[in-house]
Order: C-alpha cells, then sequence, then structure tokens
C-alpha cells in the first residue's frame, strides 16, 4: 500500500535533515503507529506522504504509483475534527462527496449504515456545537472515510480527549476495526494506544526509523492494556526512545 525508500529531508534543502535515507512499508490492512520524540517529524512525514512536501530524494509510492501528485490520494485526519459549525452532523461527513464533484445522495444508503456503524445515526441533524468531544471525533474519523481512499493517515486523533474518553474511543475503534477494511498510519504518542491499536510501530527518532512487531492476538479489547506482554514492550519503547544513540 505504501513504500517509502531512501527518503531524505530537510526544509529549504539546507538545514540539518529531518529525515536521511529513511525506508518503511505498509501493508494493505495494516494498523501502523507512528511515535516519537516531539520534534521528530512525524507530521512532517505524513505531509511528505499525502503531497504536502515533496522529499530532498528518495521515493513515496502509494499502490504502486511511483509518479504524479499524491495530493488527494489519502484521507488525512488532523488532531482537531475540523468540523464546519454551520454544517450537521450529515452535512460534514458528505463533505468529501461535494469536494470530488461526486452525488452524495447516490450513495445514501451507504452513509446511513456507517453513521449507523458509527452510532451517529439518531445525530445526523445536530450540529458539532450540540456533541461530546468523543462524538465529534467520530464523525471527523467517518468524514475521513467518506474520501474513498484506502489509506487513512491520522494524526493523533484521540490526542486532545480526556483519558475515559479516549480509552472509549479505542473500544469502540477496537470494534470497528475488521469493518473497515483500510490501511491506517497512526501517529501518537501515547505508548499504550500504539501497542494496542497497531500490527506494528514505527519509531522516528534522529531522522531513523525503528520498527516494532505487536504481538497481540486480535480481536483485542481494552482490557490488553493490563497484560504483561503489552507492559514490556512499552518498557522496550520508552527505553528506545530515551537511549541516547
Amino acid at each position: 500500500m505504501l513504500r517509502i525508500k531512501n527518503l531524505s529531508f530537510s526544509f529549504n534543502g539546507k538545514s540539518k535533515p529531518i529525515f536521511y535515507q529513511l525506508s518503511m512499508d505498509v501493508k494493505a490492512g495494516e494498523f501502523v503507529s507512528i511515535i516519537g520524540p516531539s520534534g521528530a517529524g512525524k507530521s512532517t512525514l505524513f505531509k511528505l506522504i499525502n503531497g504536502l512536501l515533496e522529499p530532498d530524494e528518495g521515493e513515496i509510492q502509494i499502490k504502486g504509483n511511483k509518479s504524479g501528485s499524491r495530493l488527494g490520494s489519502v484521507g488525512y485526519m488532523p488532531q482537531k475534527d475540523l468540523l464546519l459549525p454551520w454544517r450537521t452532523v450529515l452535512e460534514n461527513v458528505i463533505l468529501p462527496c461535494e469536494i470530488l464533484k461526486e452525488d452524495w445522495r447516490k450513495k445514501m444508503p451507504v452513509i446511513q449504515e456507517w453513521l449507523s456503524r458509527f452510532d451517529l445515526s439518531q445525530y445526523e441533524n445536530a450540529y458539532p456545537d450540540e456533541l461530546s468531544g468523543g462524538m465529534r471525533q467520530r464523525i471527523a474519523f467517518l468524514r475521513t472515510l467518506m474520501t474513498g481512499r484506502d489509506l487513512l493517515l491520522l494524526d493523533e486523533p484521540f490526542g486532545a480527549l480526556d483519558s475515559m474518553t479516549k480509552r472509549n474511543m479505542h473500544r469502540w475503534l477496537l470494534g470497528l476495526w475488521g469493518e473497515l477494511k483500510k490501511t491506517v498510519l497512526f501517529i501518537t504518542h501515547d505508548l499504550e494506544e500504539a501497542i494496542l491499536l497497531s500490527d506494528r510501530i514505527f519509531l522516528i527518532k534522529d531522522g531513523r526509523v525503528y520498527e516494532r512487531k505487536v504481538h497481540l492476538a486480535r480481536p483485542r479489547s481494552t482490557e490488553q492494556i493490563y497484560h504483561s506482554e503489552l507492559i514490556e514492550m512499552r518498557k522496550e519503547l520508552e527505553k528506545l526512545i530515551h537511549h541516547d544513540n
């Protein structure tokens, strides 16, 4: 689904490289988390993948495509939900269809089905300021799905939520994951979150990437945060983050 090969990038091409010869592959259907210290370049990597920035060297392939613009080829969800306050839940969800000049009315059966799966059916005529933070994030996630893209970039989507709401979002996403049939790259600073949700984890540090596979069996539940395997992996990641190379 995504191949990054020998990627190097620095702003203006003059400053110290944020990435140097960075490579990673993401398979179709995988959930991959990106972790690392603040300022390591996680959000910059997303901008490179979605075509907002271009690398100094190296290749970024999406679904094997080596050439052409990457803009619009992935679905992107930032930390803030960025819902339009003057539009209802349904009107926010159909926004990608309008941007792509698609007839959203023909998609209403699919949209209604997803609203139901996201537990939003009864709120489709509500406005964002009438909803909780968790509900707003579900709407933003559904809007990202409605782009129709197979690769989704989620940049700390639960980072601004309180711990209880975040745990509920984990429970909700784990329950829904099998139905999504999408490939996800997920930026987070929460190591428990990364381990619980992911198939693999990439740690970006000092312009390099370190890969760790998560061996927790699926389907998963939020109770697995107390399992010894998860706790040990969190310790390993903490040491890797704080170890001086």
